[in-house]
């Protein structure tokens, strides 16, 4: 297995040929959709990757391209409860088969149980990382048990509140009696 210090751009055919295997480790900060998820909160926190990439017999027995991917990294995110930092473990295993084009993903996309993707001289192992956590993650995050007591109620000192105004109803009311006398 071939430590990175950051996930390459693979040539997929040529790497899937050579059964390669890489891994490595990075901090949160190197990818910036993940950093801006999580609120620049844990720059420094470990996202440990590997990848194999390699030929398989598909369910048709044809040869094709597959990738293994598995991530696992803390993800420090704001609880939607008590709205403080909660650290929500994501770990990712999932694989990948390639396809020639586009328009055979679509067309394979309602068959196949695995994920498809386009083969790709250049392929962006990093951009699929980041998109792989970022789905991982949960809708609302939140502790299972905040430490601290949410903050139900929001109150300025400064502010005076409004004095109660009268009743529309009542002055009509009032409008109405004169009327009749």
């Amino acid at each position: 297995m071939v430590e990175h210090k950051y996930p390459p751009i693979l040539d997929i055919r040529q790497a899937a040929e050579a059964a390669r295997r890489l891994s490595g480790q990075n901090k949160l900060s190197d990818f910036e959709r993940l950093l801006a998820e999580s609120q620049g909160l844990g720059a420094e926190n470990a996202l440990a990757w590997s990848a194999q990439v390699e030929r398989r017999q598909d369910d048709t027995g044809q040869s094709a391209c597959w990738l293994r991917l598995t991530v696992e990294v803390s993800m420090p995110l704001i609880c939607q409860r008590c709205l403080g930092r909660v650290d929500v473990a994501v770990q990712v295993e999932q694989e990948f088969r390639f396809v020639v084009n586009e328009e055979q993903a679509e067309q394979l996309d309602d068959e196949s149980e695995e994920d498809l993707l386009v083969l790709s001289r250049e392929f962006d192992l990093a951009g699929l990382i980041e998109d792989e956590v970022l789905l991982a993650l949960p809708l609302v995050p939140r502790h299972e048990v905040c430490p601290s007591k949410p903050v139900l109620s929001a109150a300025d000192a400064d502010f005076e509140s409004p004095q109660p105004s009268a009743n529309p109803f009542a002055v009509l009311a009032g409008l109405k009696d004169k009327k009749t006398v």
